[in-house]
């Protein structure tokens, strides 16, 4: 029978190696190199989102809260954009295709830079069209839209005509939020839906 003095370096012993083996794993968690992605960049360190506050095309109000607890996907536009909204949309329904199966499937986002246009209404028709998991998004002012584009360092500027008639310029980036609402990566393109997925897999397996 071991002594107290005998078994005391032996306990010892293996606390301090499970206490080197936790630090190794931790270490190669936090320092093993991000992948390089196809169309786009790791955000490093991961950043706390703005508030705000919006409205969904369901009327109901959409908060930094509405991005905690899964991935999301954020993209800005409008439901008159002639060429490159319904273009990126389409590649996103595609890439949600192939991720169905699967329970890292994101949270997809359109984010409307035409409040005045844009209601609730509109994106309730538009957004699902694509795909009906797809959630429109809209501000009860301009200001709230571009104020968070901003803050997000996304292009949003509408140009007004002497008609009145105005167009929206916007960027063409997608934002990658993760499960703690903190932006993970800016995806700039070209876009397609294989290029997307694998760069949206290694996002989610990349250490946070």
């Amino acid at each position: 029978m071991l002594t107290r003095s005998k078994w005391l370096p032996t306990v010892l012993i293996c606390l301090i190696g499970a206490a080197g083996f936790g630090a190794a794993l931790l270490w190669n968690r936090q320092w093993r190199p991000l992948p390089q992605l196809a169309s786009g960049d790791f955000i490093t360190p991961r950043r706390e989102l703005p508030d705000f506050s919006l409205l969904d095309h369901h009327g109901q109000p959409f908060t930094r809260a509405a991005l905690q607890g899964h991935w999301s996907l954020l993209y800005f536009g409008y439901t008159h954009c002639p060429d490159l909204c319904p273009a990126t949309l389409s590649t996103l329904a595609a890439m949600e295709k192939r991720l169905s199966p699967t329970a890292l499937r994101p949270q997809v986002v359109f984010i409307s830079a035409d409040v005045a246009r844009d209601t609730p209404a509109q994106l309730a028709t538009y957004v699902p069209y694509f795909e009906p998991s797809f959630l429109g998004v809209t501000g009860r002012r301009q200001a709230d839209v571009e104020t968070l584009a901003a803050e997000l360092g996304i292009a949003v500027a509408l140009n007004r005509q002497p008609d009145g008639s105005y167009s929206v310029d916007h960027s063409s980036a997608i934002l990658v939020v993760d499960p703690r609402g903190r932006m993970a990566a800016v995806l700039t393109g070209p876009f397609t839906e294989a290029a997307l997925q694998t760069d949206y897999l290694a996002i989610v397996g990349a250490p946070s």
